[in-house]
């Protein structure tokens, strides 16, 4: 019996495959009919108008597709009882990843692929919050880094730390089709969203001592040290020559997306460790740093020059830099009296 009902799936199998079969053919045969009513003149228009419509096209999305969102006058607002700074890491993933369009991971095909600048700004974002989500994991999300890792922030940490140019095709990954970035970034926020929601019923933890103040500002103060490395490199190797620096402003708008995110990032802070600020009397040095997270965030040259820094032609590195060293010098001394 189990035979026969074999047998009669495999006919009935055979069948279909004969018919789509069929069909293909005879789809082949009418479409092969059609090209050969087609003109010469009408291919010949259409080797020009298709390449030309591909370049308007590219050339008017780019703009469209260009956005440095740097306001800083940003307040997101947190759930009752939750955290501001978890608000304002779920505040950046849903703008960039969301509305904002995600452009690091755009194929040849879209005029993202075509513009720098803003996947740049877009990846400097997402790598700060990339690491501050493991700050979170690890630190803030626990007590006295005893109790068990929270399944909300392990899952967004890891959701976020995926690389941000994954598009649907990503032969590094997979020979067949994955989930874009932008895809685990919005994973991310419900993660997160559901983790501050619990906090305000007690059901999650954020913890609020100085001691997890302290080494929150020195994760982001060696982040900042690395960049403000990479700028010095970038300058010495690169600076002073004779033809535009194309590369300059890569490297410009990814270290401005990061210190933006910081910034958002740390104003958040300073809600949420509020009794600890003001007891420990640090109040005024963290206003300080905040105004130069400020100026090193809003930054906007409108040509990214990297000449020689004793030169006529400005170097934008240099100054951006110069003003991640002074806010990292203030985040060390925010941490000196916090040790105290």
């Amino acid at each position: 019996m189990a035979k026969e009902i074999w047998l009669w799936i495999k006919e009935k199998l055979a069948a279909l495959v004969g018919w789509i079969g069929a069909g293909i053919r005879t789809l082949w045969r009418y479409f092969a009919g059609w090209l050969q009513t087609v003109s010469g003149s009408t291919w010949r228009k259409v080797a020009v108008g298709l390449p030309l419509a591909f370049f308007l096209y590219i050339l008017l999305g780019m703009p469209i597709a260009n956005r440095i969102d740097d306001d800083l006058n940003v307040d997101p607002v947190a759930p009752p009882g939750g955290s501001a700074t978890v608000a304002a890491v779920s505040y950046l993933v849903r703008r960039e990843a969301d509305h904002n369009n995600w452009t690091p991971n755009d194929p040849f095909v879209l005029p993202g692929w075509w513009i720098d600048n803003t996947p740049n700004f877009q990846k400097g974002i997402m790598g700060a919050l990339s690491r501050f989500s493991f700050e979170l994991r690890d630190q803030l999300g626990r007590r006295r880094g005893s109790s068990s890792i929270d399944t909300n922030l392990e899952k967004a940490a890891s959701n976020l730390s995926i690389e941000p140019e994954r598009w649907i095709i990503d032969f590094s990954a997979s020979w067949l089709p994955t989930r874009p970035s932008d895809q685990y970034y919005r994973e991310a926020l419900g993660q997160l969203d559901t983790y501050n929601v619990q906090l305000g019923s007690d059901q999650a933890v954020f913890d609020r001592r100085s001691d997890n103040l302290l080494a929150t500002l020195d994760r982001i103060a060696l982040d900042l040290g690395a960049s403000s490395a990479s700028l010095d490199t970038y300058i010495v190797d690169n600076s002073g020559g004779f033809l535009p620096d194309v590369g300059a402003d890569d490297l410009f708008y990814q270290v401005k997306g990061q210190v933006y995110a910081y910034t958002v990032l740390l104003k958040a802070i300073r809600k949420d460790f509020s009794d600890v600020i003001e007891s420990r009397e640090i109040a005024a040095l963290y206003d300080d740093l905040l105004r130069s997270m400020n100026t090193a965030a809003a930054l906007d040259p409108l040509v990214v020059a990297n000449g020689a820094v004793d030169g006529m032609i400005p170097n934008h590195l240099s100054m951006q830099g110069f003003f991640l060293l002074r806010a990292r010098t203030q985040l060390r001394e925010v941490s000196n009296i916090l040790l105290k």
